[in-house]
């Protein structure tokens, strides 16, 4: 007979199978949380290879070169936007409308994702780089408290069905200084009437006018040649002034005097025969630019529907010397026209010497644009 040791005395001996479940169990328990977490980060990592794998195979670089091509041409269309020709006026409508040009990115991603294509992902850093340095800065709101004085510029529009109503809008808006553009000899009256009593001075030259609560003097037409051509210097001078565009005056301050322009210039048309016709609109730039570069007075402030974008090549002598009132202390594009759906600014406020604090645009008038204001401080 065997007899068992002490050791084997104290042991309990488990049966075969339950031997064999407790093991098992004790398996189980060492996959458990510890077990998941392992299992979870050999899956993510797998994931991250798989991932690593997939960019590096040949096949999505070689899917969607159209949209990369496209992605590439946008890019670089935004970029040299300067060199493309003018030529029927291709460069200025394709700068005046160069904000927009951003709404193609998200087509092209869109594209991209589909076709899973990594090299037309990558080619739209270019156009979205491009469109950040140009506008990004217009995302955000750069206005702050403060100012001396709140200017509004207006085309009140020739065809207004409700001039006075628009003046009685425009009184409201608490405007020191008011230039108005597109002033038809019918409407010039209602116009005087309904402002006198908010501004006790102002002045009327053809088609633009300014009114102001502060002093006005040497106020004159500026030459913005409207008139062009050998039968221009023909034309008497009270003949000009009726369809004059622009002038110049001084406001008295107590801070110094203030030179301010408002002009209105030419209109741009879609031909057929000659594409996006500019000329009317860049000869008065141009002259407008040659006016402000000899005024004398360092604070000037310029008011006025330019019919065009400060993107647009044909305003480089403007803005040169006087700087965006928008760009500088607003929130947003600003865009003023048309109206009913503003896809662009050409009413602008734009000044030198002046510090701008904050810019805007007001509700609608009775015009097909929008007013713009801004307050400025010295």
């Amino acid at each position: 007979m065997n007899r068992a040791t002490g050791s084997e005395r104290g042991r309990t001996v488990l049966p075969p199978d339950t031997a064999e479940t407790g093991q098992e169990d004790t398996g189980r328990s060492d996959t458990g949380a510890g077990g998941t977490g392992r299992s979870g980060t050999g899956t993510r990592r797998a994931h991250i290879r798989e991932g690593i794998r997939r960019a590096t195979r040949p096949e999505p670089w070689k899917r969607g070169p159209v949209p990369a091509a496209l992605a590439l041409l946008l890019g670089l269309l935004m970029l040299l936007h300067a060199r493309i020709t003018d030529r029927g006026g291709l460069g200025s409508l394709l700068e005046s409308l160069l904000p927009w040009f951003g709404l193609f990115v998200p087509v092209l991603l869109a594209v991209a994702l589909w076709r899973r294509s990594a090299s037309a992902v990558v080619a739209l850093l270019l156009p979205v780089t491009v469109w950040l340095n140009l506008f990004g800065g217009l995302l955000v709101d750069k206005s702050h408290p403060g100012g001396d004085l709140t200017v509004v510029s207006h085309n009140v529009s020739a065809d207004n069905p409700d001039p006075a109503g628009t003046a009685r809008d425009l009184a409201a808006s608490g405007a020191d200084l008011l230039a108005l553009e597109e002033i038809t000899p019918q409407a010039r009256s209602v116009y005087e009437k309904a402002l006198a009593k908010t501004y006790p001075y102002h002045t009327v030259l053809g088609t633009v006018g300014l009114w102001s609560r502060l002093p006005l003097s040497d106020t004159r037409p500026v030459d913005i040649e409207t008139d062009y051509g050998p039968l221009a210097a023909t034309k008497p001078a009270d003949v000009k002034l009726a369809y004059n565009r622009a002038l110049r005056a001084t406001v008295t301050m107590d801070k110094g005097p203030l030179a301010v322009y408002v002009a209105h210039l030419g209109s741009v048309r879609v031909l057929p025969s000659s594409g996006f016709w500019t000329e009317s609109r860049d000869r008065g730039a141009k002259a407008l630019a040659e006016a402000v570069a000899a005024e004398p007075d360092q604070r000037t402030v310029l008011l006025g529907d330019l019919n065009g974008t400060t993107d647009d090549r044909a305003f480089a002598g403007l803005t040169a010397r006087l700087r965006s009132a928008q760009e500088a202390a607003g929130d947003g594009f600003g865009f003023s026209w048309p109206a009913t759906f503003p896809v662009a600014r050409i009413d602008q406020i734009l000044v030198r010497g002046v510090r701008p604090d904050s810019s805007w645009v007001l509700p609608a008038t009775g015009s097909d644009h929008l007013p713009v204001a801004a307050r400025i401080s010295w």
